[in-house]
């Protein structure tokens, strides 16, 4: 990870107006920016990718998280209020506008499509619903 990176991720996260919503904010901007590097025709070195990322995740949030447990975030309920945060959005777009906030559905969908390969968890649930939300919200303002 560059430190451009990083900087942008918690330039991020100190939007947040409390360790709650910042932690989610770090946990969602990493786990966008992660899922969005495995957009590419490239070979990526996973062990080292991973590395890379849960160094800055403990140096950043603490001991008990890694880009594991940020990927299972992102798969779970608690992602939702944070990505119709008008604050975080607000945020994303403006420290990381390589990954544009349109792409945030698509972004979700691609982790729950793993997470349902790894697990064979069901993944009916908010963050589904979210995504169908905005996939409505999309298809209404191209129709007029």
């Amino acid at each position: 990870m560059h430190p451009q990176l990083q900087e942008k991720i918690l330039a991020v996260t100190h939007c947040g107006v409390d360790r709650r919503e910042s932690t989610g904010f770090f946990r969602v901007a990493l786990g966008l920016y992660y899922l969005s590097g495995l957009m590419t025709k490239e070979t990526l070195d996973f062990d080292k990718l991973d590395r890379d990322f849960n160094r800055f995740i403990y140096h950043s949030i603490g001991k008990g998280h890694s880009i594991t447990s940020i990927l299972q975030y992102m798969s779970g309920e608690k992602v939702v209020p944070v990505v119709e945060s008008k604050r975080f959005l607000r945020a994303f777009a403006e420290h990381c506008p390589e990954v544009p906030i349109e792409n945030i559905p698509f972004l979700l969908g691609l982790n729950l499509s793993v997470a349902k390969d790894i697990s064979k968890i069901d993944v009916r649930g908010p963050v589904a619903d979210y995504i169908e939300r905005q996939r409505q919200l999309r298809e209404a303002a191209e129709a007029n």
